[in-house]
């Protein structure tokens, strides 16, 4: 071996001391493996630079996080939404937001209805976002369609954060449904509806969100477990969530420094005809 060594011109301390670093790494990975599985079950769709984020280990850097944490199995399988939860109607109002700079709380809020499956039936899910802390503010899960689910929502959105100054849906009859427009109204908001997916990036991808990195890994298998569920998936993602468009904090850690507006810079972000990640 000490041939070996001085023909490869290493030194037999040097490999040693190698060897040595390269356990107490491996120990380093098997405890962060831990993390990641906790993680995982807490955020079951969690993918793994997001997760890199959330965990901001010190002793190894994000490139080899994720090659490594690809290669032990964590990569995510996404699928993809095709049932139509909402259905067109004649009469809308104008995408008042397209090209909007936005550089605080509500301003824009964002809503969508999508459908989840539990059991062997299809319930849906409501939810509503504040376009800039990317914080869900208001939210319901019913066995139905009907605009009632929307009011509770919007009801819950409003009784714990200042109404928004717009707020922007699809052109789904929930949404303009009489008892939803006055409420709106009634609290001084002005109503925008987007002609496209696209044009509701915001809400469209929340929706995705929850379910693809929540819900489909817990699987409900009743209503019941499906509305404890989406509180819980709701929960994690304002209050643990690393969003990378607002300094990789949670919606609720961002509104927090958001009141800190002597140590905490507040961006802008504009309104495009494009997802954001959130």
């Amino acid at each position: 071996m000490n041939q070996l060594y001085q023909t490869i011109g290493i030194t037999k301390q040097a490999v040693h001391q190698y060897a040595k670093r390269q356990a107490i790494f491996n120990q380093k990975i098997a405890n962060l493996v831990i993390e990641a599985d906790d993680l995982r079950e807490a955020h079951p769709g969690c993918g793994v630079e997001k997760m890199y984020d959330t965990l901001r280990p010190d002793f190894i850097g994000r490139d080899r996080f994720v090659e490594t944490f690809m290669e032990l199995g964590y990569r995510l399988k996404q699928k993809k939404n095709y049932r139509r939860t909402t259905y067109s109607t004649k009469m809308y109002y104008p995408n008042l937001i397209k090209g909007m700079i936005v550089s605080k709380p509500s301003v824009i809020w964002q809503s969508d209805i999508t459908y989840i499956h539990a059991g062997n039936k299809f319930y849906y899910a409501v939810f509503i976002i504040d376009v800039y802390t990317k914080k869900i503010v208001g939210y319901t899960v019913s066995d139905h369609m009907r605009a009632v689910a929307n009011i509770k929502a919007l009801k819950m959105a409003l009784k714990e954060n200042e109404a928004p100054e717009i707020h922007h849906s699809d052109r789904g009859s929930q949404y303009i449904y009489n008892g939803y427009v006055a409420l709106l109204k009634a609290n001084g908001c002005k109503i925008s509806m987007a002609k496209t997916a696209q044009d509701n990036a915001y809400a469209e991808r929340i929706n995705r969100t929850i379910k693809n990195d929540y819900l489909e890994y817990w699987n409900p298998k009743s209503f019941t477990q499906l509305k404890r569920m989406v509180k819980k998936a709701v929960n994690h993602y304002n209050t643990e969530r690393p969003h990378n468009n607002i300094g990789k904090l949670s919606p609720v850690e961002f509104e927090k420094r958001l009141l800190m507006k002597s140590t905490f810079h507040q961006q802008s972000i504009t309104i495009f005809n494009n997802e954001i990640n959130v």
